[in-house]
């Protein structure tokens, strides 16, 4: 198992997959967007906003960026939307990350100039940079705070709802206000790195990819179908089949779940039956009783 994969499914290493995803969006935020005196988007972003209204209009400097004490704040009444909606385990995961992505984006400096001179290529660099490490932390259960807890409070109330999608909701009403207090210029980049950095997260937040997974094991084993309802909390039809070549009676299942649960069952399904081979369907629709695990 690559390590990739084992920050995202051993229990163990599951917060500091969050820590290390907080860790690298707020280096490809204070490398790549903010010499550039580009905007963030969502809850940091409106705290950069303010951050800069304080210090060019009001005079104010501090030996850190503001804006991540500021974040710091603005997350107070997230964590108690995580703690009521989102359960315990969560709320303490996202308050760990988010108070270690507070500290990183204020202390992590920022050049004085822009390392690419070139406002396009570092959108492209820093929003690619963002989003995966953004989809890193919620594929790890974790949140950075902010619009990613809103976010994902909502996606479990609507099954039509992404983070991704809401993130650009929220950050065009962001960026008029750019337009409006600074320049074109600055907002329509700003728009541009956000739209590439949400595009990635939808794309790398595995609990919102659904997948179809057919599974072929020779074991009449229950303790597979088992896993799956008890453990993953998911439905799962099986049936006997028989191979075409050898004539053996096969047992197939089919499960509709996350792309992150994949893994997971994966690792069982080797335990059970390691002769066992399985299909994978991405990009399939979902409905009726389905239900999304987002964390």
């Amino acid at each position: 198992m690559s390590v990739y994969n084992k920050l995202l499914h051993a229990k163990e290493l599951r917060l500091l997959g969050g820590i290390i995803g907080a860790a690298l969006m707020a280096t490809a935020i204070n490398l790549f967007i903010v010499p550039q005196g580009f905007y963030a988007g969502g809850a940091y972003g409106m705290c950069q906003v303010i951050r800069t209204l304080l210090v060019t209009r009001a005079g104010l400097t501090l030996p850190f960026d503001l804006a991540g004490l500021l974040y710091l704040l603005v997350n107070l009444p997230m964590f108690y939307l995580a703690y009521r909606g989102l359960g315990r385990t969560f709320f303490v995961k996202a308050t760990i990350v988010t108070v270690c992505n507070s500290i990183f984006s204020a202390l992590i400096p920022s050049p004085a100039t822009p390392i690419i001179e070139d406002a396009l290529t570092s959108c492209l660099i820093g929003g690619i940079g963002v989003g995966f490490a953004a989809g890193l932390v919620l594929s790890c259960g974790c949140s950075t705070g902010g619009l990613d807890i809103l976010g994902l409070y909502l996606s479990k109330k609507n099954p039509k709802f992404t983070v991704g999608r809401f993130c650009i909701c929220f950050n065009v009403c962001l960026y008029t206000l750019c337009f409006i207090l600074f320049n074109a210029t600055t907002a329509i980049y700003s728009a541009i790195y956000n739209i590439l950095n949400n595009l990635f997260l939808d794309r790398l937040h595995q609990q919102n990819v659904n997948v179809e997974l057919l599974i072929f094991t020779k074991k009449n084993d229950p303790e597979l179908p088992r896993f799956i309802m008890d453990k993953l909390d998911r439905g799962v039809t099986y049936w006997t089949a028989h191979g075409a070549y050898t004539g053996d009676e096969v047992q197939v299942l089919c499960v509709c779940l996350s792309k992150y649960e994949v893994g997971t069952l994966q690792q069982v399904m080797q335990e059970i039956d390691p002769k066992a081979f399985f299909i994978v369907q991405e990009g399939i629709r979902t409905g009726g009783n389905y239900r999304r695990h987002l964390n």
